[in-house]
C-alpha cells in the first residue's frame, strides 16, 4: 500500500511518450488497448492537435480478442488503414491488458512489416511506466531505422528528447535552438520538435548532442556509438548556468567526453525541485547560479532518474514526498503537488504538462537563457 497515492496524481504513461516523440514524424502510432490509453493522450497530454495532425489510432481490443487471442484482425485493421493512410512508419505499443495476455510485439511488427512493406516498430510499453519509457523507445527504434550516413561537420549539434510533455508549447524548445545558433552552432535537428523526418535523418551529421530530456539519453548513446558524437544533458535556463552547459558543449565536442554540468550541485535540504532529472536539476543549477540558492531535485521513482547530483534524492511515495516537503522552505513542484505540501513551507508553482495536462499549461514559462532572479519567485 506504500505505493497508493491518496492525493496527487500521476505521471503521463508509456504509451502517451511513444504517441508524443513520434507525433511529428510521419508514422500511424497504434495502443493495442481497448480506448482509455488514447483519449487520456488526446486530452491531457497533446497540445498540438490544434496545429498538426497525426496519426494515432487505438485499435479497439475486445474482450473476445483478448480472451481468445485473435491478433488476425488487430493486422487485418492495420493493414487496412495503412493502404489507406500511406505513413511512413508503423508503431505499435501495448497498454495493461495486452501486457497480460502476453501480446507478443516483435512478431506482430514483423507480420506486419511484411504484408505492408514498411518499416514497424513494436515497442514494448504498457502503460504502467512513464511517459519517459515510451519517448525513449520509440526514438531510439526511429534513429536504429532511419539514419543514414553522413560526413560529420564541426560545430553542429542535435537537441535529443523535445517533447510538449517536458518542454509545453511556450516557446522553450524555439529558444533552445536560438541559443545555440547565437553560439555558432548549426542545429542539424531536433528530436521530436520542429525538425522534418529528413533533418532527424541525418542526425549522424553532427558533432556533439545536447540532451534536454532523460527520456533523449538512450538515442544520445546510441548515436554516440554508430557516430562517435559525445552528448551533453541540460536546459539552458537561467544566464550563469546556460554559459555553463555552452562551455561543456565545447568541451565535449573538443574531447568526445559526454557532460553532465547540472549534476556538479551541492544543495541542501532548503529549496527543492521536484520533476524529470534533467530538466529539474538545470533549473535547480540555474537557481544556485542566478539567485545564490541551494538547491536539491526531488525526483519522483516513476520518472526513472538517470543523472542526479548527490544532494538529490529520489521519492518513491507520497509519504517520502510530504517528508521531503516537510524539510524543505522553498518547493517548487506542479500545482498538483501542492496538496502534499506542509503549510509554513513556500510553494512556488512550476507546472509540469507531463504531470498535470494541460491544466496549468498556461502557467509554464519560458526560462531559457533568460537570468533568474528572486524576485521573480517573490523570495
Amino acid at each position: 500500500m506504500k505505493q497508493t497515492a491518496r492525493i496527487i496524481s500521476i505521471y503521463a504513461s508509456d504509451t502517451a511518450g511513444v504517441c508524443s516523440m513520434l507525433y511529428e514524424l510521419g508514422g500511424m502510432t497504434i495502443v493495442h488497448d481497448a480506448s482509455g490509453c488514447n483519449s487520456t493522450y488526446s486530452t491531457h497530454d497533446e497540445p498540438r492537435w490544434y496545429q498538426h495532425d497525426s496519426m494515432i489510432y487505438i485499435s479497439a481490443l475486445t474482450e473476445t480478442d483478448a480472451i481468445l487471442g485473435n491478433d488476425a484482425r488487430l493486422v487485418d485493421d492495420i493493414v487496412r488503414a495503412a493502404e489507406e493512410m500511406k505513413p511512413r512508419f508503423l508503431a505499435l505499443c501495448g497498454s495493461p491488458m495486452p501486457m497480460m495476455i502476453g501480446t507478443d510485439f516483435d512478431a506482430l511488427a514483423t507480420e506486419l512489416e511484411q504484408k505492408t512493406g514498411l518499416p514497424v516498430f513494436g515497442l514494448h510499453t504498457n502503460g504502467m511506466n512513464s511517459y519517459l519509457n515510451g519517448a525513449s523507445q520509440a526514438l531510439c527504434a526511429y534513429l536504429k531505422r532511419f539514419c543514414i550516413e553522413v560526413p560529420k561537420e564541426k560545430k553542429s549539434v542535435n537537441i535529443i528528447g523535445a517533447t510538449p510533455l517536458d518542454f509545453s508549447l511556450n516557446g522553450s524548445v524555439g529558444s533552445i535552438r536560438s541559443w545555440l545558433k547565437d553560439n555558432g552552432y548549426q542545429v542539424v535537428s531536433c528530436m521530436a520538435m520542429g525538425s522534418s523526418p529528413e533533418e532527424i535523418s541525418r542526425a549522424g551529421k553532427a558533432s556533439v548532442n545536447l540532451v534536454i530530456s532523460s527520456c533523449g539519453l538512450a538515442a544520445a548513446e546510441y548515436l554516440k556509438k554508430r557516430f562517435g558524437a559525445p552528448w551533453v544533458s541540460g536546459v539552458p535556463y537561467g544566464k550563469s548556468f546556460s554559459a555553463q552547459l555552452l562551455n561543456a558543449l565545447e568541451l565535449a565536442e573538443k574531447t568526445g567526453i559526454c557532460q553532465s554540468p547540472h549534476a556538479a550541485r551541492t544543495g541542501t535540504k532548503k529549496v527543492a525541485v521536484v520533476g524529470e532529472s534533467v530538466t529539474a536539476s538545470s533549473f535547480a543549477a540555474a537557481l544556485e547560479t542566478d539567485c545564490g540558492l541551494s538547491v536539491r531535485v526531488l525526483c519522483p521513482q516513476a520518472l526513472q532518474p538517470s543523472i542526479l547530483a548527490d544532494c538529490d534524492s529520489l521519492i518513491d511515495c507520497e509519504d517520502s514526498m510530504a517528508a521531503a516537503f516537510a524539510e524543505a522552505d522553498v518547493v517548487f513542484a506542479d500545482p498538483l503537488f501542492e496538496p502534499v505540501c506542509p503549510r509554513g513551507t513556500i510553494f512556488i508553482r512550476h507546472p509540469h504538462e507531463a504531470f498535470s495536462g494541460r491544466c496549468f499549461s498556461g502557467e509554464i514559462r519560458n526560462f531559457v537563457c533568460r537570468e533568474l532572479k528572486r524576485e521573480m519567485f517573490s523570495l
